[in-house]
């Protein structure tokens, strides 16, 4: 789990990939995993896959702890 300093922040960021980034964002905004899939031309299992690492890399377990996580780390800017 990274701490909150810039150094680790951005070696932390390093970490996802521009896909799960951009799924994080789609995630965020409120899309069903169908939705993201349809957006994105991938399949939902693709998609969940995507979920699945991008959970793992925060260290959470839920779509909501990985967007509150993801804006504390400044992954995605708060809204």
């Amino acid at each position: 789990i990274p701490t909150k300093d810039a150094g680790s922040t951005l070696k932390f960021v390093e970490h996802l990939s521009d896909r799960e980034i951009e799924v994080l964002r789609l995630i965020a905004a409120g899309l069903s995993r169908q939705e993201i899939a349809s957006q994105l031309v991938l399949s939902g299992n693709t998609v969940k896959t995507h979920a699945r690492n991008i959970y793992s890399k925060l260290g959470v377990s839920s779509q909501m702890q990985a967007v509150t996580k993801a804006r504390a780390l400044g992954v995605l800017k708060s809204e």
